[in-house]
C-alpha cells in the first residue's frame, strides 16, 4: 500500500482510503433458538382438520440482546466483554444489541465493536443518560479506522469524560438520534486514515472534529461547529452547518431536507415495549426530539413476530400473512425462499445487526407495492450461488404514488463477498415511487474472504426504477460494472459515496462498448429530470494501475438534469479518470490524490 504523508489535525488533507486484506478475525454465533407457538385455534368439524398454529407477538428478546437499567451490577465489565469478542471480528457471526433503559449511568465506557448496536430505550435520548462515552477507535487495526463498519449508536445523551466523545468510523455505521453534550471527534487515535459516515437526527452541543475523515453526510441535526474538511463534506437540514463553499473548503450544504422519516426505534413505555414510528417530514430541519416528545405513532411489541437466528423463512412469512411485524433480534438468517412484505405499513426492524443470507440463489426480501413499508437495521449477506437479486422494494412495473406514505430503507445494509463467497447480479432494486433510501451502503467486498473479480462477481448494486425515488446517504462500492443505475424520474440524491472495484485484472475487463470503464453513478438516456448533491467516486485500480476510467458520473445532458459539487479522485495515482461528469472535469493525474471537481453540471 502506498504510503502519504500525514499533516496535522488541523490541516488534514487528501488521504488514501486502501483497506488491506485482514487475517483471522474471532468469532461467535448467536444463539439459533426458535421461539415456541401458541396453542391451535379449534376448528368444529365431525372429521377435524389440523389447523395452522398462530404465531406468537412479542416474547423475549433473546440471549444477544443484553438490557441494562441504572442498577444492573457489572455494566462496564459486560460492556468490555462485548468489545473484546467483537472487536476485531470483522467477518464473524457474533451480532449484539446493548440497550439501556431510561435513566442515568455513570462513569461508563462502550466502546463498539463490529456488529455491536449501542441505544437508549426513551423516547427521547436525553431520556437515557451516560455521564461517560461511547467509542469507537482503531486500535485494532494499528490506528486505520478505514475498516470501522458494521456499527451504530442510537437514542443516547453522552456527557463524554473528556469533553469530547470519539466516533472514528467507516461505512455502515450511523450515529442516530444522539445528544452529545460536548464535542465529537470523528479520527481515530493519531489521526489515522479514516472513511466514514452518516449522523442523523442528533445534536453535538460542542463541535464535530472529522480531521482525517475524507467524507460525511450529517442530515436533520444540530452542531455546535464543524472544524474542517478533506473531499466531500455534506449537511442538509443542519442548524450550525458551516456554509455552502465547495470545493474550497469542500462543504456541501442544503438548507433542509425535502423529504425524511425517521427510523424507527424501540423504546420503553413502563415495563411494555414498544416500537416508534416517526412521522414524514417535508423540508425538515434539526432534530424530530428539541421540543420534547417526537411525533408520530408506535405500536406494541406484541404486534411483531420477535424472530430469532433459526427460523425459517416460511415461518416470517407466515407472521406477515397473519398481520404481525416483525423484529429481528441479533443473529444469522439463512433464507430458501424470499422474505414477502405484501401489507401496506409493515415495518421490518433488526436489531444488532441481524443478518439474512439467501440461500440457492434466491431473493432475501421482496415488498408490494403498497403504503409505508418501513425496512430498517439489518444485513443483507450473498450467498455463494448467484441471486438475480438481493432486495427489491416494489415488483417490476410498480406505479402507485406513494407520496403521503412513502417506504423507508434505512441502516439496510448489502455485502456480496468478505465473509465468504457470494454473488449478485444486482444488489438493490427499487421500483416502488417516493421510495426513500435514508443510509445505506451497497458493498462488494475488496477484502475478506472469497473475493476475486469473479469469486464475489456482483454487477450491479443499485438500480432504481421507480419515479421520485429520494436518496439521503448513498454509499456503493466496488460493483463489477454500473455501482448505480437510475432509471426513474425525478430521483434525487443528497450524499454518495462511491469507490471502484479495485480488482478490475485489466482495461479490457471494464470496457462498456467503446467507454472506458462503467460510470460510478449513470442516469439512464431516458431520464429527463434528476439532481444530485455532493457526489465522490474514487479509484484505486492497483491490479492494473494503467487503468482509464473515462468519467465518475454519466447522465444525459439535458437541462432537467443537475448535478452540484461533483469529485472524483484517483487515490495515489492507482488509475485514473478523464473527466468527472460525461465530458466535463478535468482529468485526475499523477499521484497526488487531488480531486477533480465539478460545482455545477450542465
Amino acid at each position: 500500500m502506498p504510503q502519504f504523508p500525514m499533516d496535522s489535525p488541523d490541516s488534514v488533507r487528501s488521504l488514501p482510503a486502501r483497506r488491506t486484506v485482514l487475517g483471522a478475525m474471532a468469532a461467535t454465533a448467536a444463539s439459533p433458538t426458535l421461539l415456541g407457538l401458541s396453542s391451535p385455534a379449534s376448528a368444529a368439524s365431525a372429521a377435524p382438520v389440523a389447523q395452522p398454529r398462530a404465531l406468537p407477538g412479542g416474547g423475549d428478546l433473546g440471549p444477544n440482546v443484553i438490557v441494562f437499567d441504572p442498577s444492573t451490577s457489572g455494566i462496564q465489565a459486560k460492556l468490555d466483554e462485548v468489545f473484546r469478542q467483537q472487536e476485531s471480528a470483522q467477518f464473524g457471526t457474533g451480532r449484539y444489541a446493548l440497550l439501556f433503559k431510561p435513566g442515568t449511568y455513570n462513569g461508563l465506557n462502550a466502546q463498539l465493536g463490529f456488529y455491536t448496536s449501542i441505544a437508549g430505550l426513551g423516547l427521547s435520548p436525553d431520556d437515557t443518560a451516560i455521564n461517560g462515552d461511547v467509542t469507537v477507535d482503531a486500535g485494532w487495526f494499528n490506528g486505520n479506522a478505514t475498516q470501522n463498519f458494521w456499527r451504530s449508536a442510537e437514542n443516547l445523551a453522552l456527557t463524554p469524560v473528556s469533553g469530547t466523545n470519539r466516533w472514528a468510523v467507516a461505512q455502515a455505521a450511523p450515529f442516530r438520534r444522539m445528544h452529545v453534550r460536548g464535542g465529537l471527534n470523528l479520527a481515530p487515535t493519531g489521526y489515522g486514515w479514516a472513511s466514514g459516515g452518516y449522523i442523523a437526527d442528533s445534536r453535538i452541543d460542542g463541535s464535530v472534529g472529522p480531521y482525517s475523515q475524507q467524507q460525511w453526510y450529517t442530515r436533520d441535526s444540530a452542531v455546535g461547529g464543524w472544524a474542517n474538511a478533506v473531499w466531500n463534506m455534506v449537511f442538509s437540514g443542519v442548524q450550525g452547518a458551516p456554509a455552502q463553499s465547495f470545493p474550497n473548503p469542500p462543504y456541501t450544504t442544503l438548507d433542509t431536507t425535502p423529504v425524511s422519516r425517521e427510523k424507527p426505534f424501540l423504546y420503553l413505555n413502563g415495563s411494555e415495549y414498544r416500537v416508534f414510528l416517526p412521522e414524514r417530514r417535508t423540508n425538515a430541519r434539526g432534530t424530530t426530539w428539541g421540543s420534547g416528545t417526537p411525533r408520530g405513532t408506535s405500536l406494541p411489541l406484541t404486534q411483531f413476530y420477535v424472530a430469532r437466528p433459526g427460523v425459517t423463512a416460511a415461518t416470517l412469512n407466515a407472521a406477515l400473512t397473519q398481520g404481525l411485524h416483525l423484529l429481528l433480534t441479533p443473529g444469522i438468517y439463512h433464507l430458501d425462499q424470499p422474505i414477502q412484505v405484501d401489507r401496506a405499513g409493515t415495518v421490518v426492524l433488526g436489531l444488532g445487526y441481524a443478518t439474512l443470507i439467501p440461500d440457492n440463489g434466491v431473493t432475501a426480501l421482496r415488498t408490494a407495492d403498497v403504503d409505508g413499508v418501513r425496512l430498517a437495521g439489518f444485513l443483507i449477506d450473498a450467498g455463494p450461488v448467484n441471486s438475480s437479486t438481493l432486495l427489491e422494494v416494489g415488483p417490476t412495473g410498480a406505479s402507485a404514488s406513494h407520496s403521503a406514505n412513502p417506504t423507508t430503507v434505512q441502516d439496510v445494509f448489502i455485502r456480496i463477498g468478505g465473509a465468504g463467497a457470494g454473488k449478485a447480479t444486482t444488489s438493490m432494486v427499487i421500483n416502488s415511487r417516493h421510495t426513500i433510501i435514508d443510509h445505506t451502503w451497497v458493498w462488494r467486498a475488496d477484502h475478506g474472504t472469497g473475493v476475486g473479480w469473479e469469486t464475489n462477481r456482483a454487477d450491479y448494486g443499485i438500480r432504481v426504477n421507480g419515479d421520485d425515488v429520494l436518496a439521503t446517504g448513498l454509499f456503493v462500492e466496488h460493483f463489477n460494472k454500473y455501482d448505480v443505475q437510475w432509471y426513474g424520474q425525478r430521483g434525487r440524491t443528497i450524499f454518495f459515496q462511491n469507490e471502484k472495484a479495485y480488482d478490475a485484472p485489466n482495461q479490457a475487463a471494464i470496457q462498456n462498448g467503446n467507454v472506458k470503464g462503467y460510470a460510478a453513478y449513470k442516469v439512464a438516456d431516458s431520464v429527463t429530470t434528476h439532481e444530485g448533491w455532493g457526489l465522490g467516486s474514487y479509484c484505486y485500480y492497483n491490479v492494473d494501475p494503467t487503468i482509464v476510467q473515462h468519467n465518475g458520473f454519466a447522465a444525459p445532458n439535458t437541462p432537467g438534469v443537475k448535478f452540484h459539487d461533483l469529485l472524483v479522485v484517483s487515490l495515489g495515482g492507482q488509475g485514473q479518470y478523464e473527466h468527472v461528469v460525461n465530458e466535463t472535469g478535468a482529468p485526475t493525474s499523477g499521484t497526488s490524490t487531488v480531486p477533480s471537481t465539478v460545482v455545477s453540471y450542465p
